[in-house]
This record gives C-alpha cells, structure tokens and sequence, in this order.
C-alpha cells in the first residue's frame, strides 16, 4: 500500500512494498521523478553501488553476496524487500526493515521522510543486533532529464574535490583524479559534504545536499540523471568499511530542497 506525504503542493509517493522507494515527487503537479517499478528513488543498505565479484571481508571472515550485475554485486539488498510502517502522519513517514539473508548479519535499517513545502529531509539508521559488520547506506533517485512541459533539459551543476577514477571493471581503482567531463557512472570526492544543483532551465531548481561525503553521478540514460549522495564509494564494504556496532549504528543523512524559476 502506498503512503502519500503532502506539504503545500508538493506531493510525495513512497512504496513500502516495493523496497521503500520513493515512487513520486510532484512539485506543482509536475512529477520529477522517473516513473516505473524500478524507478523513482530507491535505498542502497547495506553496500551502495558494486561490491567487487560478490565478496567482502569481515576481520579474517569472507562473505559472498548474490552477484546481481555480474560479476559484481549492485545495490544493497532492501531495495528487494517489502518494509514495515513504524508511523506515518501528514507530512512524515518512518519504515523499518529487517537485515539478513543473503546478508550475513542481522540488524535493523530505519527510513525517515519528511516533507516540507520547499524540501525532503531523508534519513537512514543502521543497526546491528548482534556482530559488528561493515555497511554503506544512500540513495538512488532517477531525476527526470526533462519534465516534459517543452523546457529544456536538466543541467547537472556541482564542485568535486576529485573523481575516482574508474576501472575497467566499473570499480574505483584507488586513485583520485581531476574531475572528468561526463558523460558519468562514477563517484566522486565532496569532502565539505555533497552539495548537487540540478536546474531545469526557467522550470525548477532543486539541490541535492548531505553530510555525506560521496556522490555518484550517473547521466547516461536519455531519460533520467542520478545523483546518489552515500556513505562511501562503490566497493566501499572492502575500500573503506564503515563498521557497525551494536552500540554504534551508521546514520546517513540527505536533503532535496527545491524553488521555482
């Protein structure tokens, strides 16, 4: 059953059956958000992007994911599950999803939207019950490229620190470059924290923001742009874990604010 947060005229769609993604946002009555099953904007718990063939290490521990995007393994695993509504109200809404098979330790992931007239506020908390394990948390949302009322399409503005350079098997390689012109599937650096302007000339303004200090571009669909802020780069359960704790959970953070042109 779909849960509908409204503030204004902004109007906001999530799908806790379908892995709490964000089906819609309608600023207006204009939807920014591609439309479909797959699409709109979806969690990335508990690893963002590609994991290395499936496998990442845990102390001594090796364990092996389901490889998605072969021959890696893409995504996170709650995107595929149906989560549960903890509560909702007008413009707020809180779900919480069970972690475990087929990854390897049991914990909690809490999503929080709220929604305000001229923003979303978005947030992740994830927790471990039992074992300390490495884990990544952040979003993928499919920007409309044009929102279809004969404008123009949308332009992607923002200042890395640097670009990860990107390999042949699509993973970060370990050395930062100077920021590449795109068009882009890669991360990139924002070390003050990720700050993304996307504009639809004359139409919409909305940034992008978050303490977090990764941010995945990717442009090369005709239909849509992502701008996924996360906690860490892709392959980052081997490259840089952030471990947690049963008493030390990860919390990441991210904020959409808009305006109108």
């Amino acid at each position: 059953m779909q849960t509908r947060l409204t503030a204004g005229d902004a109007e906001l769609t999530i799908n806790p059956d379908n892995g709490c993604r964000i089906e819609g946002l309608r600023i207006g009555g204009t939807e920014v958000l591609r439309q479909g099953e797959r699409y709109g904007c979806f969690p990335m718990v508990p690893w963002c992007g590609r994991t290395e063939n499936g496998r990442f290490r845990n102390g001594v521990t090796v364990h092996r994911l389901p490889v998605n995007a072969p021959p890696h393994a893409i995504h996170g695993t709650v995107r595929d599950l149906a989560w549960k509504t903890a509560r909702t109200s007008a413009t707020e809404a809180v779900f919480v999803c069970e972690l475990g098979d087929p990854w390897p330790y049991g914990g909690r992931v809490t999503q929080v939207f709220e929604l305000a007239e001229d923003s979303l506020a978005l947030r992740f908390g994830v927790e471990s019950y039992d074992d300390s394990f490495p884990a990544q948390a952040g979003w993928h949302p499919w920007f409309l490229r044009n929102l279809g009322r004969g404008g123009q399409d949308v332009r992607v503005d923002f200042a890395p620190a640097w670009q990860e350079e990107r390999g042949e098997n699509h993973l970060p390689t370990g050395r930062r470059i100077d920021p590449l012109p795109g068009p882009w599937d890669d991360c990139f650096g924002m070390p003050d924290g990720v700050d993304v302007t996307l504009t639809w000339p004359e139409e919409l303004e909305l940034k992008v923001t978050s303490r977090a200090e990764w941010v995945v571009i990717y442009d090369e669909q005709a239909e849509a742009v992502c701008v996924e802020p996360q906690s860490g780069p892709p392959n980052g359960l081997n490259t840089h874990p952030h471990l947690v704790t049963p008493i030390d959970p990860l919390e990441v953070e991210s904020t959409w604010s808009w305006r109108r042109l």
